[in-house]
C-alpha cells in the first residue's frame, strides 16, 4: 500500500543530505555550489509534486533516495549546456553564417587566447611609452597585402560601409547602380544602410544595365560619394551591362568625388590558384583606382568577424575622425586574431594548410570520398536497423554570399529511413541535440552529412558524438 501523502513527503531527503552524496560531490566540482544546490532543490520539488499526484492513482510511487535525487539534479544541470558550443558543420556550406562563418586558424586562436589571458599593448606605444592607436597592429599588414596607402578596421563590413557613407555622404548624395542594391542575410538591405548613414541615395541605370553616362549625368554639386557594390550573393545574366571599377573610378576622380568599392566577401589572394572560381581581390580593387575599398574579415579572408576599409591616406584619416569609428571598433581579442590571420597571408605557399577556410574550399574530392568510406560502417552501426547509410556524391557551396553560382564536388554520408520519413526528421533533431551537435541537411528524402568541413583529426570525435544517440529508440521507429 502506498504511503500517505504526509508520510511520503516526510521521507524525501533534505537538500543537505543530497549534497552529502558522492554523486553530488561530482556535481559540486563541475558546476559549483550555487548551481548544484539550485538543481537539487528543483529535483526535490519535482519529486514532491510527483508524490502528491500519485495519491490519486492506484500505482505505488516510490520515494526517491538522496542519490537518485542527485542524479536527477545532474540531468537538470546537463540540460543547461551553453548554446554557443562546438558542433560539426556537415551542411556542405563552408562559410555558414548561422554557424559562425570562418573557423579560425590555430595561430589566430592562440593569439586571441593570449590576449584574453594577459594585458596587451592595445593602445600603448611601447617605444615611446605614450598612447598608441589600436589600428596600428594591423595597418601595416593591410597596406602590405592590399597595396593601399592606409587602412582601418571596424566590427563588420556593413559597419565599414556605413562609416564610409556617413563620413562622406552625410546629408549629401550617394550614387549607386540599381543593379547593385543588394540584400544580404536577415533582410539587411543596402538602401537601409544608406538611409541610416544619412545619405541621400541616387539610383542610376536599370536593374540589368547601367552605363558610364548614367553616372556622369547623376554626379552633381551634392554628390558626396559614388558607390560600387560587388553582387557577391547573386548574379544577373543575359542582357546585362555594368561599368567596370577602373572606368567608374576615373569618372568619380574627374568629378572630384571618391569611389567606394564594396567587395563584400573580399579576398586577399587569387582563389583560382587553389582550383576555385576567380573573385576580384582587394589589391585589384585598389589598383583599379577606388579611393576606398571595404571587405569582410570572416568570409573568404578566413578570419574573425571584422570590416576593413583600405584606401587613400587622407580619406582614412577623415574616417578615423568620425565619432562612429569608436562605436564600431573591435576589441583586443578580435584584433589579436585579425593580426595573426593577416600574417598568414605573408606565406602564400602554406596558406591553404594553415587557414581552415581555404583548406576546406580547396580540399580534394578524393580525400573527402576516402573519409566517407572510412566513416560509413561506424555510422551505420550507430544508426542501427532503422536507417540505411551509404556514401553519396553531393555539392558543397562556399556560403555567406560568396560565389553563389559555384559549387564544389563533395561526398556525404547519406542516411535514409527504412520506414516513415518522420523518422528522418526525428534523427536530424536527435543529432542537433547531442552534446556536440551534428548538423547536416535533408535533401531528396535523405539526411546528408557532407564531410567537406570534417578534419581528419576530428573523425574519432565525430564517431564519439554519434555514440550518444539512443540507438534503441531509433530502432523502435521502424514500422
Amino acid at each position: 500500500m502506498a504511503d500517505s501523502e504526509p508520510n511520503a513527503l516526510r521521507r524525501l531527503p533534505a537538500v543537505a543530505t543530497v549534497l552529502a552524496t558522492t554523486t553530488a560531490a561530482v556535481l559540486l566540482e563541475r558546476h559549483g555550489r550555487v548551481a548544484t544546490t539550485d538543481a537539487i532543490r528543483q529535483a526535490i520539488d519535482s519529486a514532491r509534486a510527483a508524490l502528491r499526484d500519485a495519491q490519486a492513482a492506484p500505482t505505488i510511487t516510490p520515494v526517491p533516495d538522496a542519490d537518485e535525487l542527485a542524479r536527477h539534479a545532474g540531468t537538470l544541470l546537463d540540460a543547461r549546456r551553453p548554446g554557443l558550443r562546438p558542433l560539426f558543420n556537415l551542411t556542405g556550406t563552408v562559410l555558414h553564417t548561422n554557424l559562425g562563418r570562418a573557423v579560425l586558424a590555430e595561430a589566430a586562436v592562440d593569439a586571441a587566447v593570449a590576449a584574453m589571458r594577459h594585458p596587451v599593448a592595445l593602445e600603448y606605444d611601447l617605444d615611446s611609452g605614450s598612447r598608441g592607436e589600436r589600428d596600428d597592429h594591423v595597418r601595416d599588414l593591410l597596406r602590405e597585402l592590399t597595396g593601399a596607402e592606409d587602412a582601418t578596421v571596424v566590427n563588420n563590413n556593413a559597419a565599414a560601409v556605413l562609416l564610409c557613407l556617413n563620413t562622406f555622404a552625410l546629408r549629401r548624395e550617394a550614387i549607386v547602380s540599381r543593379g547593385e542594391l543588394i540584400e544580404i542575410g536577415g533582410a539587411f538591405r543596402m538602401p537601409d544602410i544608406m538611409l541610416r548613414a544619412g545619405a541621400d541615395m541616387v539610383e542610376v541605370g536599370t536593374t540589368n544595365r547601367t552605363h558610364a553616362a548614367d553616372y556622369r549625368r547623376a554626379i552633381g554639386e551634392r554628390t558626396g560619394i559614388v558607390l560600387k557594390v560587388h553582387t557577391s550573393n547573386f548574379r544577373i545574366q543575359g542582357f546585362v551591362a555594368e561599368v567596370a571599377a577602373r572606368e567608374l573610378a576615373a569618372i568619380a576622380d574627374a568629378a572630384g568625388v571618391p569611389l567606394l568599392n564594396d567587395l563584400g566577401s573580399g579576398s586577399l589572394v587569387d582563389l583560382s590558384r587553389h582550383g576555385l572560381a576567380r573573385e576580384p581581390t582587394v589589391r585589384e580593387a585598389v589598383d583599379d583606382g577606388a579611393r576606398l575599398v571595404t571587405f569582410s574579415g570572416d568570409k573568404l579572408l578566413g578570419g574573425p568577424q571584422a570590416g576593413f576599409i583600405v584606401g587613400d591616406r587622407a580619406l582614412i584619416a577623415e574616417i578615423n575622425r568620425n565619432p562612429f569609428k569608436r562605436a564600431l571598433r573591435v576589441d583586443k581579442v578580435r584584433l589579436a586574431a585579425i593580426e595573426a590571420t593577416l600574417a598568414l597571408y605573408r606565406d602564400p605557399d602554406r596558406l591553404a594548410e594553415r587557414l581552415p577556410t581555404l583548406r576546406y574550399l580547396a580540399r580534394p574530392l578524393a580525400d573527402i570520398e576516402a573519409q566517407a568510406n572510412r566513416l560509413r560502417l561506424a555510422t551505420a552501426q550507430v544508426m542501427g536497423e532503422a536507417f540505411a547509410v551509404d556514401v553519396a556524391p553531393c555539392e558543397s557551396q562556399i556560403g555567406s554570399g560568396a560565389l553563389p553560382l559555384n559549387t564544389l564536388a563533395s561526398a556525404a554520408l547519406r542516411i535514409r529511413a527504412r520506414g516513415s520519413q518522420d523518422a528522418l526528421e526525428q534523427l536530424a533533431t536527435a543529432l542537433r541535440s547531442l552534446a556536440a551537435p551534428v548538423i547536416g541537411r535533408v535533401s531528396e528524402g535523405a539526411l546528408l552529412l557532407d564531410l567537406r568541413c570534417l578534419d581528419e583529426t576530428d573523425e574519432d570525435a565525430f564517431i564519439d558524438a554519434l555514440g550518444e544517440l539512443d540507438a534503441a529508440s531509433l530502432t523502435a521507429q521502424r514500422p
